[in-house]
């Protein structure tokens, strides 16, 4: 019998996000889309189909994301101030 080798560190998740931004306050990923929220920052970066979009936040606290599945795709998040739907934030880059 051999003996037991050490363990390989499981890779963690790569970031998407510019490093600058740090670490987001809440992030995660559904249908080939994903996003990150960063509160210091007041930003909200959305990334789909290989297009990164950074949003003002204003004063949202964004917890939570809900995907519509229709035609448009539409996005909402959950903020301290009920939902705010994508549209409702400037696009900054």
């Amino acid at each position: 019998m051999e003996p037991m080798k050490p363990m390989k560190p499981m890779a963690g998740g790569e970031t998407w996000w510019p490093e600058a931004l740090g670490q987001p306050s809440a992030s995660g990923s559904q249908n080939g889309m994903r996003y990150a929220f960063f509160p210091q920052k007041q930003r909200l970066l959305i990334e789909q189909a290989g297009e990164l979009a950074t949003y003002d936040s204003g004063d949202h606290r964004i917890s939570g994301v809900s995907q519509q599945d229709s035609a448009e795709r539409s996005l909402s998040f959950t903020s301290q101030n009920g939902q705010v739907n994508l549209d409702e934030l400037s696009k900054i880059a």
